[in-house]
């Protein structure tokens, strides 16, 4: 395991690729980066390969997609990996969610997938996992520093789905204290209160704020 150092690497540029070629994902991240100055680009705009996710936790997965996109781009780069944890099923979809949704992304698909696991079990709750990483590439064939950080939201699973608004498994989501599935709520209202929103707030709170804050 890399030695990291105790005080959290600041970022101090104003480009950053955000390691994804998913449009609602990068949207989300976008809006989050958008109070710090900081310019975006995904992966898919640039051309970059998508690694393979062999990890076994979400933070592995992240570490393994971040550090590919910096050394492939040359920039500091932002990944995130997250899933939908359904207790009733042991944790899956978990680290495999996007899986479920199958080689054409259907996240139709993976809701029925899940709902049809489920069957007349009465325990609905679930929570979404995320793992934000932020890694800079290091001299040629070494990698560079990389700091990760976690956030959850826990909610109950609906049938059938509700809303248009979110992306993945938000429709099927209604998280805790709220009668909306996060397919139905505001983004604003989503990303106050989202796990990518817990983990970027504790990203945010090491690595951006204050230095960074334009």
């Amino acid at each position: 395991m890399d030695a990291r150092p105790a005080t959290p690497r600041r970022f101090d540029g104003d480009r950053l690729v955000i390691a994804t070629h998913n449009a609602g994902k990068l949207r989300e991240i976008d809006d989050l980066l958008a109070p710090f100055g900081v310019t975006v680009v995904s992966a898919g705009e640039l051309g970059l390969p998508e690694p393979v996710e062999d990890g076994l936790t979400f933070a592995a997965n992240a570490e393994i997609k971040a550090r590919a996109a910096a050394e492939a781009s040359g920039l500091p780069a932002l990944a995130d990996d997250s899933g939908l944890a359904v207790h009733a099923l042991g944790g899956q979809p978990g680290i495999y969610s996007a899986r479920w949704a199958g080689t054409g992304k259907d996240f139709g698909l993976a809701m029925e997938k899940v709902h049809t696991a489920l069957g007349d079990a009465t325990d609905r709750s679930a929570h979404f996992a995320c793992a934000l990483t932020l890694a800079w590439p290091g001299p040629a064939g070494r990698d560079g520093d990389l700091e990760t950080f976690e956030g959850t939201v826990h909610g109950t699973l609906v049938w059938p789905p509700r809303g248009d608004r979110g992306f993945g498994y938000d429709p099927m989501f209604v998280p805790d204290g709220h009668a909306v599935t996060f397919g139905e709520m505001n983004p604003a209202d989503k990303h106050a209160m989202s796990h990518r929103a817990d983990a970027f707030r504790k990203l945010v709170a090491a690595c951006f704020a204050p230095a960074t804050v334009r």
